[in-house]
């Protein structure tokens, strides 16, 4: 009898999985064959609606028309040239267009470069050696965005805590912060300044939003103390708004990172700032203090640039994100009315096309509020969804919407969502 797909994927990848953090049980371990707007098809032919949309990288649906048109055609006059191409320069005008910090940009081929670029930029353009992030923040598998990103001990900030063995460095490089605490980060600031190059946020810290005021006194806080401002845009870059969290909330970093929804689901990352500090990476410099190597091999490769400017023109659709925001509006006070008929203690947070459920009777305003919550009933929840047919990330994490979502499927969510919950 032929292997089973789990039997097969535990043989070549620890834990079964091939690229990284889902961790599923090996008894449900599955492979996907094909995806349709947003849907999933497993290869025993499961039907599943997916509330991941490929960590957030389908925002147009998965096979997009236009996307998978466009791939096409730009796959059959080659895939990668490691070089200037006009997919590429297209893609980057409209980023520079409608991105106000991102005067000049460089594309590499996912978040995670794209962020450890801009810190390493901040580093080389102030001569300082540290970085501020928020705990609870993700940057990528970088040093600083899998650092504090769990943490267990609830050390005194700013302390780091490492989340992932192998990163010895963010011990001496890198401090934390609490989020949404304007008071706790300026005293850091004001402590670290002389030694600190920059703060790296996510404007929407995974599905936590910004208090009021919380983004511009980061901004002047950055201003006052010559620390430049990193927004990690990889997931807000056009999903909040067109113009992503810069649009949205009306504040402008000194460098910002995009990936995820920029492809159309294609692999890609991009970064950019003023013309004095994308400067750094001109290899005109090369040999020069100040020069901060940069290389990607698939960087703006013309496939996934295709795709991107495929992508972007369907969110240019009118009346897209206003869509996008009414529905889930609306999902999450459906999310909200289950967790009321169920008689289950939780909060619902979230932004935009972004909703998750967090298992505590308490505010959730950071990392430490969100982590009182109940992660077995996390866990608990997120597979009993998915043995109800729905995909997503049973670490616990957020559901992601598309512009394929819809009020009937938000709604076959829910009903299954109070199905599993009735069963805890």
């Amino acid at each position: 009898m032929a292997e089973s797909i789990a039997s097969r994927a535990l043989q070549v990848f620890p834990g079964g999985i091939a690229n990284g953090e889902f961790g599923w049980p090996p008894e449900r371990l599955i492979a996907i064959h094909r995806g349709h707007g947003a849907r999933l098809w497993d290869t025993a032919g499961r039907e599943y609606l997916d509330f991941s949309m490929g960590w957030g990288s389908a925002l147009v649906g998965h096979a997009r028309p236009e996307v998978v048109e466009a791939v096409q055609r730009q796959a059959a006059l080659g895939s990668n040239f490691a070089h200037l191409n006009e997919p590429c320069l297209l893609l980057a005008e409209e980023i520079r267009r409608v991105s106000p910090a991102a005067k000049q940009l460089r594309f590499c081929a996912s978040g995670t470069e794209a962020t450890m670029y801009c810190q390493r930029l901040a580093r080389a353009a102030t001569e300082r050696p540290k970085i501020l992030k928020f705990e609870g923040a993700y940057h990528g598998a970088n040093e600083a965005g899998v650092t504090s990103l769990f943490p267990t001990k609830q050390l005194p900030f700013p302390q780091p805590e490492h989340t992932s063995a192998g990163t010895p460095s963010v011990d001496r490089e890198l401090l934390v912060a609490p989020y949404n605490d304007l008071g706790v980060t300026e005293l850091i600031v004001s402590q670290h300044g002389h030694e600190l190059a920059a703060v790296v946020m996510e404007p929407l810290q995974r599905c936590t939003p910004p208090e009021p005021g919380f983004l511009a006194g980061v901004r002047r806080i950055c201003d006052e103390a010559h620390v430049l401002l990193i927004f990690d845009e990889v997931v807000t870059g056009f999903r909040l708004a067109y113009g992503g969290a810069q649009e949205y909330y009306g504040v402008v970093p000194d460098l910002v990172a995009y990936g995820k929804a920029l492809g159309g689901g294609y692999p890609i990352g991009a970064f950019g700032g003023r013309p004095e500090l994308m400067d750094h990476v001109n290899e005109q410099h090369i040999g020069s203090p100040g020069y901060v190597w940069m290389a990607s091999t698939l960087g703006g490769n013309p496939v996934s640039s295709a795709a991107g400017n495929a992508a972007l023109a369907v969110l240019r659709t009118p009346d897209t994100y206003a869509a996008l925001h009414a529905l889930g509006e609306r999902f999450r006070a459906s999310l909200r009315d289950v967790l009321k008929q169920c008689d289950v203690a939780g909060q619902v947070i979230g932004d935009g096309p972004l909703a998750q459920i967090v298992f505590t009777s308490g505010t959730v305003n950071d990392f430490r509020t969100s982590a009182r919550g109940d992660k077995q009933m996390a866990r608990k929840m997120m597979l009993g969804l998915f043995e109800r047919g729905i995909f997503l990330n049973p670490m616990g994490t957020k559901f992601y919407l598309s512009i394929a979502h819809d009020e009937s499927i938000c709604d076959m969510f829910c009903n299954r969502l109070e199905d599993a919950l009735k069963v805890r």
